[in-house]
């Protein structure tokens, strides 16, 4: 490793591979997961460099860690056994905007957050446009795990949205797909067999992406939110089903009430300050800032008061008549189902300010977090809700001895996919992770606490409950890393598929071994 850390640094000079230990401990974990220690870590700056890199570790018989961000929750870039080369993409943070040909090319280490801040400054946006965590997630993190959120329920998820990757592959060798796989410009996916889709989602297993290029639409001139209230989940998740079918909302998405709990919980005074002023800035007029701010401030956090489980929805598009013909449909859809409506603080906020600090990755006690998640048909989202529901009623006394919290998250994706994430905050120990990635005013008034293996147990078991649960649904994953028993659960013709891809791409299997089960 030594000889290999000398010949890497002569491919991105000495100042972007290093061996401190405090650095390589902070790259060989990830929100949930404690890696082995990696051995060497190198940042190179460009494509060019890529490929350097990728040369050196193959010749070296080095495993290759592409990493972006660092939120992957789900081992997307960790090695159990110590070794292995971390490669940090952070530098690649290029962004072309090509308006006339509605375009941005931007490199793997640019954030959903930089990528937004280009393309909005020309009227633009792409059609899917970040997940929560767009302040610290990269697009190769997209690009290899797939994200939810931003524009999800009406466009789909990152790989909807994506016309072209550049990936290096094991042997150096650097790939273009769609239009650019001719030399040509990298404006349409569809140029022949869809090699694109080959790349997106398969964690770093075939090769490193180090550029892609994706449509762009312009920027929605009006937009209105909506907030329900469901006392029974049944008619919860219906509400939301029945929503995507309707096809009229940009984002849908809903908390349990444990969940709600632990955002207001956690949220301070001062975040209020700042989300109102936000949400006033963010409006096309002053008199209508001032109306939504208005009537923001007038709810305060009463506004989910005795709420059970909430629904959320973000309507946009070119005309304020067709917005309001939109949110009046959806209004009289989720009065039909039973919903009372509540202010539309949750989505207004979010919308004005939505890559916000990640301080979400830590409980409001300073309590370790970790979600787990599942897509399923609309038809089987009720089902598999209660199948999760059942599991942890079965764990509660477990939960409670080991001081287990549970929570969460649903939202659509698409209009066929229904996402339920649960959520678990347990009494633990922190990482580097989260002491860099946490604010240090909001982690500064946080218990720190010991390292705490019996709960951390308990949510490992809770966890692989919730996959084997997802399982019987057929549920798809995002980010599936080596969370998911992805290989173990494909068909034999779509493994031999898989493996021999692998193969090509990877013969050494040097590029991120075991991801995906491969």
């Amino acid at each position: 490793m030594t000889g290999l850390a000398d010949t890497l640094a002569r491919v991105v000079g000495p100042a972007h591979v290093t061996a401190d230990a405090t650095e390589r401990r902070f790259m060989s974990d990830d929100i949930y997961s404690r890696g082995g220690l990696a051995a060497v870590v190198v940042t190179p700056g460009s494509t060019d460099e890529v490929q350097g890199v990728v040369k050196a570790c193959a010749a070296a018989g080095a495993a290759i860690l592409p990493r972006g961000g660092g939120m992957s929750y789900t081992g997307g870039y960790t090695l159990k056994q110590p070794g292995g080369v971390v490669v940090d993409l952070r530098r690649l943070t290029m962004i072309g905007v090509n308006a006339a040909d509605r375009t941005v090319s931007v490199g793997a280490g640019a954030t959903w957050r930089d990528l937004n801040e280009a393309v909005r400054r020309q009227g633009l946006r792409t059609p899917f446009w970040g997940p929560l965590s767009g302040l610290s997630s990269t697009i190769g993190g997209g690009l290899s795990q797939n994200n939810a959120f931003f524009g999800a329920s009406q466009h789909g998820p990152t790989s909807d949205s994506v016309l072209s990757v550049s990936v290096v592959l094991a042997n150096g060798g650097l790939l273009r797909t769609g239009t650019a796989g001719s030399g040509g410009k990298p404006f349409f996916r569809h140029d022949g067999p869809d090699l694109t889709g080959l790349f997106l989602g398969d964690c770093g297993a075939f090769g490193v992406k180090t550029e892609a290029t994706f449509r762009l639409i312009p920027l929605p001139s009006c937009e209105a939110w909506l907030s329900f209230s469901f006392a029974d989940p049944a008619a919860w998740i219906a509400a939301m089903t029945d929503a995507s079918r309707l096809t009229a909302a940009c984002e849908i998405f809903g908390f349990d009430p444990n969940l709600a709990r632990m955002r207001m919980k956690r949220a301070s005074l001062l975040a209020d300050a700042s989300a109102l002023l936000k949400v006033v800035g963010a409006q096309k007029s002053m008199a209508r800032g001032l109306k939504e701010g208005a009537k923001m401030a007038l709810a305060g956090r009463g506004f989910l008061d005795g709420a059970d489980y909430s629904v959320h929805l973000a309507v946009e598009g070119s005309e304020a008549s067709g917005v309001e013909e939109k949110i009046a449909a959806l209004r009289a859809l989720l009065t039909s189902a039973g919903g009372r409506e509540v202010e539309n603080t949750i989505p207004k906020a979010l919308r004005a300010s939505p890559f916000s600090p990640l301080n979400s990755i830590l409980g409001p006690e300073g309590e370790r977090w970790a979600p787990v998640h599942g897509i399923v048909p609309l038809s089987d989202a009720a089902k598999a809700f209660a199948a999760l529901e059942a599991a942890f009623a079965a764990r509660e006394d477990a939960f409670a001895q080991a001081g287990v919290s549970t929570g969460y998250l649903t939202t659509t994706v698409g209009q066929t996919g229904f996402l339920i994430e649960p959520v678990f905050y347990w009494p633990d120990a922190l990482f580097p992770l989260h002491e860099r990635t946490v604010e240090a005013p909001y982690l500064a008034r946080l218990p720190r606490r010991a390292p705490n293996p019996k709960s951390a147990a308990v949510v490992d078991e809770a966890r692989a409950e919730a996959v084997s649960a997802f399982a019987r649904f057929g549920a798809a994953h995002f980010q599936i890393g080596r969370a998911y028993p992805f290989a173990q659960t494909r068909q034999p013709e779509t493994l031999a598929v898989l493996r021999a891809l692998k193969a090509q791409f990877d013969p050494q299997g040097v590029m991120n071994p075991g991801v995906l089960g491969l």
